[in-house]
């Protein structure tokens, strides 16, 4: 990692970077984790160091309010959150904000902000998603709905029918198929791609390598809906991405169905607004949404939309290409093709 890479993770305080390196400042004899969040020295002040051990047998003593040589702050706080969705989804019943906290170890209100910014969701929020989700396996195989709901800590089922999916939940156990959702599979320069479509619009375009890969993806996601081979329905739309992929600069421009949590949804919002060509640090759109790179990530590897919720143009602080859920080479391919049609309407 240059230099310049690293000065860059330091003024945008990427926690992404933390135990990658470490930077001194000569005039005060401290060094610091990238993200602390002091005052940034000017550059000519600064050295870097692969390390704690190289920085201090430099001579320089570790900053008393980042603590460059353990866990940082945000890490912290990353472990507590994530002890507390563990407290969340073995709970019995709802925990309160308060008694959560309280076995945390933090303030009710200090807890709620890094919860959020971390997983985009409230402490309740996240543990009723977690109940609807043992409800929707627990249905399948009760002898009704009343039982699996108290099985899954429901006091009643009126609670569950005024919930925005809990009818669509009672029907699936009263015997409705699901939704249907067309589908197409076709070859393309990145393997295969899946294309499917419900009413409102298309809700998937996976990549990968062979179609029953792809058919295993897709109901994994949408476990209650019916899957239909396309007749042809979809064969406009398929032209549209097709083509994006040999011309990018010709985005498709279709109707999606995108089904995600509301931070979901304005990630990726947010990843639809990053311009062909260009790309964005986790830490760049956390920062845009007031969030933390790893919700961020979360997000993207979320994406059901791939190619038209362009999670790929997402990359690491360091410009190296960071995760991608169908391969880092698709990524990368996506990328290179991107960038020549960037430098061709530059000439």
């Amino acid at each position: 990692m240059s230099e310049e890479r690293r000065w860059q993770a330091v003024c945008e305080r990427d926690a992404a970077q933390d135990g990658q390196f470490v930077f001194a400042v000569r005039s005060t004899g401290i060094y610091c984790r990238p993200s602390c969040p002091a005052r940034r020295p000017r550059r000519d002040n600064v050295s870097f160091h692969d390390g704690p051990a190289q920085a201090e047998a430099a001579g320089y003593r570790p900053c008393k309010r980042c603590t460059p040589q353990g866990a940082s702050p945000a890490e912290q706080l990353d472990e507590l959150v994530t002890a507390a969705c563990r407290l969340l989804d073995k709970a019995d019943k709802p925990l309160t904000l308060e008694t959560l906290a309280a076995r945390i170890g933090l303030s009710a209100s200090h807890l709620a902000r890094a919860f959020k910014a971390r997983t985009g969701l409230t402490p309740r929020a996240w543990a009723s998603a977690r109940q609807r989700e043992r409800l929707a396996a627990n249905l399948p195989g009760a002898r009704s709905v009343l039982e699996a709901a108290l099985d899954t800590g429901y006091s009643n089922t009126r609670s569950l029918y005024e919930q925005t999916d809990g009818v669509a939940l009672v029907r699936r156990r009263q015997g409705s198929k699901g939704e249907m959702l067309r589908v197409a599979v076709v070859p393309c320069p990145l393997g295969h791609l899946l294309l499917a479509s419900s009413d409102k619009g298309l809700c998937a375009l996976l990549f990968g390598d062979a179609t029953d890969t792809l058919e295993a993806e897709l109901r994994q996601r949408f476990p209650a809906a019916s899957l239909q081979a396309d007749d042809g329905q979809l064969q406009d739309w398929l032209n549209e991405v097709l083509q994006q992929l040999h011309e990018p600069e010709r985005a498709a421009k279709l109707p999606l169905d995108l089904r995600g949590t509301a931070f979901q949804q304005r990630v990726w919002q947010a990843l639809r607004a990053i311009p062909v060509g260009q790309t964005r640090t986790y830490g760049q759109l956390a920062a845009e949404l007031a969030s933390h790179p790893r919700a961020v990530a979360r997000a993207c590897a979320s994406n059901p939309l791939g190619l038209l919720v362009p999670c790929h143009r997402v990359t690491a602080v360091d410009g190296s290409l960071g995760g991608y859920r169908w391969g880092v080479a698709r990524k990368a391919a996506l990328l290179q093709a991107e960038a020549e049609t960037d430098k061709t309407k530059a000439l």
